[in-house]
């Protein structure tokens, strides 16, 4: 691939107003994250423009944090000494078509990639519901898309470059560091600054993406897997009230044997007739196109258009993962909290992922159901409801995601990854001293 080529695409790209939108988010006096509900430690912000300032500014600092695109609503990627930003750093390095690989700076979104690599004729197995997130962040946390066969955003790397606490610079790939690369690609922040991340890419393709409204609790229970397995991606959105999911979205590739049949009833749900957003009461316009209408991948796996506030903006966010074969028992559990759950609830969406072998990753050996609560702005509220809808889950195995609220103990969450004891010696063999450690990490991780 002519990089001079894909430089100039993605200097056209960040130009447009959507992506300029994005930079916006970023521009209020105080550093806060996305949705607003979370103030960072410090305003000492340092903004990368090349690899050499990436490191010198690494072996000069006692300690610090990468800052992405401030999407998570804890403190996973805060920090009281310093930021350092790779916002400028977001070109695509290389394309490889035989390997099926592109390689990006870590400062690039899925935003600003999704287009550029659909114009060469490629494509992302999956994303997340909304695309103006950073493709390093994303996979260090384990963000994920749907789709009961898709894995999450980080099982697509094949390869990162990162440097290390002391400014050296570590590759490490899917083929030739079976003994680290596990555990890094999901590395929660700890192990270094991520400079480049490679990902696997296929053909591009066209969807399609139709929603149903009111599907019922009792048909979930007796097809819950016919309907995960009906669509490329699905997802399920509840407010609680009623038995009932409010819209189910289905995303099918326009393809043999993948395309979905869109009847007028979806075990008795009702074809939407026209298109919607998840919460009832938002405009759909800030929402991929549904109703059928086809169109590139990158443009129907989201939820929410680039350029647009993804779900309600003003909102805080918790997620859970439970192991598939517990998926129906535990929505009931949540379901019996109905009535404390909705005053402070802007909506449910339910999603199935893969599993994959990633040490750090939820869904590590074993398939999963999230169940993903948008709240209101509320967070006392919030604070001593998720304790609540915690306990109901314990019985499951949940796990919360990194990004996201929880309340959940140190000690549970050790419990939960087996993998955990390698993966701080991992982070000890190239942080030694922890200057990549924060509050989020000493409490959950270290301590």
């Amino acid at each position: 691939m002519n990089k001079r080529t894909f430089l100039k695409l993605s200097s056209a790209t960040i130009a447009s107003p959507a992506v300029l939108h994005l930079l916006a988010w970023a521009g209020t006096d105080k550093l806060t994250n996305w949705a607003g509900n979370l103030e960072y430690g410090t305003d000492r912000l340092y903004a990368a423009k090349s690899f050499d300032e990436v490191q010198d500014f690494v072996k000069k600092q006692a300690k610090l944090k990468v800052l992405g695109t401030r999407h998570c609503f804890n403190n996973i990627a805060d920090s009281k000494d310093s930021f350092l930003s790779l916002k400028p750093l977001d070109d695509v390095v290389s394309l490889d078509p035989q390997a099926r690989s592109v390689t990006v700076d870590a400062g690039i979104t899925y935003g600003q990639l999704s287009p550029l690599l659909h114009n060469k004729g490629f494509a992302l197995g999956n994303l997340a519901s909304l695309p103006h997130i950073s493709v390093a962040g994303a996979c260090s946390t384990a963000t994920h898309g749907s789709g009961e066969k898709n894995g999450n955003l980080a099982t697509a790397v094949s390869a990162l470059e990162f440097v290390t606490a002391g400014g050296d610079v570590v590759k490490l790939s899917r083929r030739q560091d079976t003994q680290f690369f596990k555990g890094a690609v999901v590395g929660l922040g700890a192990l270094g600054v991520i400079t480049k991340i490679t990902l696997d890419i296929q053909p591009t393709y066209q969807m399609r993406q139709y929603v149903y409204e009111n599907l019922s609790f009792s048909a979930m229970k007796n097809h819950f897997d016919a309907i995960q397995a009906s669509a490329y991606s699905v997802s399920l959105f509840t407010d609680w009230q009623n038995q009932r999911f409010s819209e189910v979205w289905l995303k099918s590739r326009v393809e043999k044997g993948q395309a979905f049949d869109a009847t007028p009833e979806f075990f008795g749900a009702k074809l939407a007739t026209k298109n919607l957003h998840p919460i009832a009461e938002l405009s759909a316009e800030n929402c991929t196109e549904q109703m059928g209408v086809p169109g590139p991948w990158y443009e129907r796996l989201p939820h929410f258009r680039m350029g647009f506030t993804p779900s309600a903006g003003k909102e805080l966010q918790s997620e859970y993962f439970v192991p598939r074969q517990h998926a129906v028992e535990a929505i009931l559990a949540v379901e019996r909290l109905r009535d404390q759950v909705t005053p402070h609830l802007l909506i449910t969406e339910i999603r199935a992922i893969a599993a994959d072998d990633l040490w750090m990753s939820p869904c590590y050996q074993q398939p999963c159901v999230t169940i993903h609560f948008t709240w209101k702005q509320d967070w006392p509220a919030v604070s001593k409801l998720l304790p609540v809808i915690e306990k109901e889950l314990a019985p499951f195995g949940a796990r919360p995601h990194w990004g996201k609220l929880f309340t959940m103990s140190p000690q549970q969450l050790h419990s939960s990854y087996s993998k955990l004891p390698q993966f701080i010696a991992l982070t000890k063999k190239f942080d030694p001293q922890g200057k990549f450690r924060n509050e989020f990490l000493n409490t959950n991780i270290f301590s």
